[in-house]
């Protein structure tokens, strides 16, 4: 560890890897707050701080297991239809199955938002707090495996002789960033959760950068198992700058839109009515 900080090497790998964790970290921010804004206002901040210690729990154990993680880079099973190939690995099959949970999960969440659930009528929360725990337990384990893949493609693990930091000094710069970078996040994860549950566009524009991220998700687990269709065509992964540009954009976009028609009372979603009646049965009930 010593020799680590006097390195400026570790120093500069420590802040970008922090940052890099940062931004793959912002749509888990997106959607915890959706999920815990479902709950009861007094359970939302328990839930958040659950969530994000769960990540950091998650991506730690994966470090301490990066053996056990490079190996899930085997593969299991071969499929060859002729017109269709593939090599499925454990890290695929992991990547592709939350690809798919994430694209369930935002469009019933869009359809919950817009069309509303016979549950609203009855006055019921949407979700207890231990289903919404399993449900961001489920999907960190995949943001996880993402969010060490791409650490571990940055940080060189080659002996300091061969200009790397070595295996234990690369894995402290890692879990460093991971702390660091959640540390961060649940700072800010409660004005973040306000915000986005304030101003409905806002959720359903997150609601959609986490269809992209599925379908991001699903290109990335379909890479990874070597899809093939006939002889030439193979699936790439969707670079992840383009996908995260397009999400700043739109909220630039939006925010603009915001300031614009700050006057202006904005559209209520189902959700935000069953909370609304939630309070106005507690107050008549007092």
């Amino acid at each position: 560890m010593t020799e680590l900080i006097s390195n400026p090497n570790a120093w500069v790998a420590l802040l970008t890897l922090t940052f890099l964790e940062i931004i793959l970290g912002i749509d888990n921010i997106v959607f915890l707050s959706i999920v815990s804004g479902k709950l009861p206002e007094k359970e939302q901040p328990k839930a958040r701080k659950i969530g994000l210690a769960l990540a950091m729990v998650f991506r730690i154990i994966l470090l301490f297991g990066i053996t056990w993680v490079l190996s899930l880079q085997e593969t299991l099973f071969h499929v060859n239809f002729g017109f269709f190939e593939a090599h499925v690995t454990g890290q695929s099959l992991i990547i592709f199955g939350g690809g798919l949970f994430l694209l369930y999960k935002s469009v019933s969440e869009i359809h919950h938002k817009m069309e509303g659930e016979e549950e609203g009528t009855k006055g019921k929360s949407a979700s207890g707090l231990s289903n919404a725990i399993i449900q961001i337990a489920l999907l960190n384990i995949v943001f996880s495996f993402d969010s060490i893949l791409t650490a571990i493609g940055m940080i060189s693990m080659k002996s300091p002789a061969e200009g790397g930091f070595g295996p234990t000094g690369a894995i402290e710069i890692m879990i460093l960033s991971v702390v660091i970078s959640i540390a961060i996040m649940m700072i800010f994860a409660g004005p973040v959760s306000k915000f986005v549950n304030e101003h409905p566009t806002i959720q359903i524009l997150g609601l959609s950068f986490l269809i992209l991220i599925g379908v991001m998700l699903l290109a990335e687990g379909s890479h990874l198992a070597h899809f093939r269709f006939g002889n030439d065509v193979e699936v790439t992964s969707i670079p992840k700058g383009y996908l995260y540009f397009a999400i700043f954009f739109s909220l630039f976009v939006e925010f603009l839109n915001i300031k614009v028609r700050k006057n202006s009372k904005p559209v209520q979603l189902h959700n935000n009515e069953i909370i609304d009646d939630n309070l106005k049965d507690t107050n008549i009930n007092n």
